[in-house]
């Protein structure tokens, strides 16, 4: 039996010696991010796919497998006691190649072994499952993951030049599979040297996130709701926002969802079987904000993880506004 963790504020994160002998099935056969993405493995990334490499003198750069390979060794060396799922990966913007000797053969006729593939950019999620809370009646696990995307590096140079990643440490809701991402456990701007460098900003990470902390601003988004009216001028004004001129934007917090992902929310408002609205239209801000990070999985890997923290800030500045703490321009 799997052991569900009390979160309280005592809780801490500890680096332990690595193992991961114990990881298990992936954590959801739902995937996490839908738009052009397609489902992959860590073996099937190893055995597959090329690595890309510095043009200058063609060394390697880190690999998607080496990312989350690095990113498994140390969610099993800081959570050594607890169950962990095997990576759930998903891959977009294939770039496909030949080797030298089929370089004349017509694309129908190539063998397998005479084809080579690597995927631009690269998402994934390891989930801890036995790291477990509960918010608005929906249950939630630990995840750590990751982004690459190979567009972001300079590879017209040397090896040891700048590469950037993404990272992030949160909690995955397992009625929807949607990730609650907040900026206290997301690094969106990583540039290293090295793997070494990879592996030390990953382990401060997952020590400076305070888990408890976390849980207990997302269970404050279920103590709150919309009415149907809030509701109405949240989405006109949304809707408003990326039309503006960039001058009156610039004094509005920010919204990073376009017209169809908040026209996603207003259908979901009304259907989503978990977080619709109750009868007399009002609807709580964990709901509103699983909408959007619903919504969100329609985003493509490289902003992905931008909107998942922005749809938290953004039920945040509501959460204030119905506290009286500030005005919503949203609101309004």
């Amino acid at each position: 039996m799997e052991q569900v963790i009390e979160l309280t504020a005592s809780n801490e994160l500890a680096i332990i010696k690595p193992s991961i002998s114990h990881a298990k099935e992936r954590s959801s056969s739902k995937p996490f991010i839908e738009a052009n993405t397609t489902e992959s493995s860590l073996e099937e990334i190893k055995q597959q796919h090329i690595i890309p490499v510095w043009l200058k003198d063609n060394e390697p750069l880190i690999s998607h497998a080496d990312f989350i390979e690095t990113a498994a060794e140390i969610v099993s060396e800081a959570y050594s006691s607890h169950s962990i799922c095997l990576p759930n990966v998903r891959l977009s913007h294939p770039i496909k190649g030949r080797i030298p000797s089929a370089k004349d053969k017509p694309a129908h006729l190539l063998m397998e072994e005479e084809k080579t593939l690597f995927y631009e950019r690269m998402m994934f999620v390891i989930e801890v499952p036995s790291i477990q809370a509960e918010i608005g009646g929906n249950k939630l696990s630990l995840t750590i993951g990751g982004v690459k995307s190979f567009t972001e590096d300079n590879l017209y140079q040397r090896s040891g030049g700048d590469q950037h990643f993404k990272i992030f440490i949160g909690f995955q809701n397992h009625v929807c599979t949607n990730l609650c991402v907040w900026s206290d456990g997301y690094v969106g701007n990583l540039t290293v040297k090295s793997k070494d460098d990879l592996v030390l900003m990953i382990h401060t990470m997952i020590n400076r996130y305070k888990t408890s902390h976390h849980l207990f601003h997302l269970e404050q988004l279920t103590k709150h709701a919309l009415t149907e009216q809030q509701f109405a001028n949240v989405i006109g004004r949304a809707k408003m926002y990326n039309y503006m001129p960039n001058r009156i934007r610039q004094e509005i917090p920010e919204l990073l969802f376009g017209e169809q992902q908040v026209s996603a929310v207003v259908r979901d408002y009304f259907k989503d079987q978990s977080f619709c609205r109750d009868e007399a239209g009002n609807i709580n801000l964990w709901q509103l904000y699983n909408l959007f990070t619903g919504a969100n999985k329609s985003s493509y890997i490289d902003s992905f993880l931008d909107r998942s923290v922005n749809a938290y800030s953004f039920a945040e500045q509501l959460r204030w506004a119905l506290e009286g703490k500030q005005e919503s321009w949203y609101l309004n």
